[in-house]
């Protein structure tokens, strides 16, 4: 009888075992087995869609600031978003250092998104790069050569691609820095010049802001499919900070991604580059209930490979998109923790 029992109790055990398994292969992996969810030569994951975000920092406290918002989220990033603008180093100037030290450290667990924009931060008017003056290699050898050898250096050393995004929401800058014309051979250029020095681990990302006033610069100003490798957007739930009404998750993103598979590309994958939502005062519990619908309204946007949270504010009264207390951070480890968001990194 004791036999008896411990065999039962031992085939108990190996069924509730089995059972677990089972239960966590299906939570890891929502389609195709372990092997088909690796990662393609462009990153990108064939069964669900990466998580990252734009983490607030400054420039030494990077992994600080990462970690901390990875605490609140419940995992680790995927992938990490910064910005960079194209100034030369002076002194313990880093704002134009692609993949900084700070970023080659947090990017040995994640994949990197940086955006470089032609701008000179807090420079005169005559230091700010102009497309016209990129198109025709004029800051090849001060800066485009410079970055480009410190990102094949990064792959050289450690296997990794990075997402590059050139001039993200060049729409809102035309005619500042130049015409559509200008930027799309100002963004040939960049990518034909790193190809030329042999940089071959970059993801070439083509970021948008996704206002459909703007179609045709979105016409106009992209490159071309053989320039792009993914498509992304930047779509919010502006509420107040734009005087506009409650727009949920669907809303702000169905329509772009409709517009963008039949105008621009109907196979390029497709990245939520930034996407959030305002508070609202008057109903605490708001921004809560609208990250809750990202995961079911993320998995019928086809294509869409990855969805990078914003967790910032914009310039302006009622314009703090991020995530505003407890009950949201619930929220958003909910849709952090969903199986579609969690993909084999390699």
């Amino acid at each position: 009888m004791s036999r008896r029992r411990a065999l039962v109790t031992s085939a108990a055990v190996v069924c509730a075992v089995l059972v677990a398994v089972l239960a966590l292969r299906n939570t890891s992996e929502p389609s195709g087995t372990a092997g088909e969810c690796r990662p393609t030569e462009l990153l990108e994951p064939p069964c669900g869609a990466w998580f990252g975000a734009f983490v607030p920092h400054e420039r030494a406290d990077l992994e600080e600031k990462v970690e901390a918002y990875e605490e609140k989220a419940g995992r680790r990033l995927d992938i990490v978003y910064t910005y960079h603008d194209m100034s030369l180093p002076e002194g313990t100037r880093r704002e134009g250092q692609l993949l900084s030290p700070e970023e080659q450290r947090v990017g040995e667990d994640r994949m990197l998104l940086l955006s470089w924009e032609s701008k000179w931060w807090g420079g005169t008017k005559e230091q700010q790069p102009r497309w016209s003056e990129i198109a025709a290699g004029d800051l090849d050898t001060t800066v485009i050569d410079v970055q480009a050898r410190r990102i094949k250096d990064y792959g050289q050393r450690t296997g990794k691609k990075v997402f590059l995004s050139f001039d993200l929401e060049m729409d809102t800058r035309t005619p500042a820095n130049g015409t559509p014309a200008q930027y799309v051979r100002a963004y040939r250029h960049i990518h034909d010049r790193f190809r030329e020095l042999g940089v071959d681990n970059v993801v070439w990302t083509w970021i948008i802001t996704g206002y459909l006033n703007h179609g045709d610069l979105f016409e106009d100003m992209y490159p071309g499919d053989a320039y792009v490798d993914w498509i992304g957007y930047n779509q919010y739930n502006y509420y107040r900070c734009h005087k506009t009404e409650w727009l949920t998750f669907e809303r702000t993103q169905t329509a772009t991604h409709e517009w963008i598979r039949e105008n621009i590309s109907a196979d390029k994958p497709l990245m939520l580059s930034e996407f959030g939502s305002a508070a609202d005062s008057t109903r605490p519990r708001r921004q809560a209930e609208w990250y809750a619908r990202v995961p079911s309204v993320l998995k019928d946007l086809e294509g869409v490979k990855a969805a990078l949270q914003w967790n910032h504010r914009d310039p302006g009264p009622h314009c703090d998109l991020a995530v505003a207390g407890e009950a949201a951070w619930e929220s958003l480890r909910e849709v952090a923790a969903d199986p579609y968001l969690n993909q084999p990194v390699k």
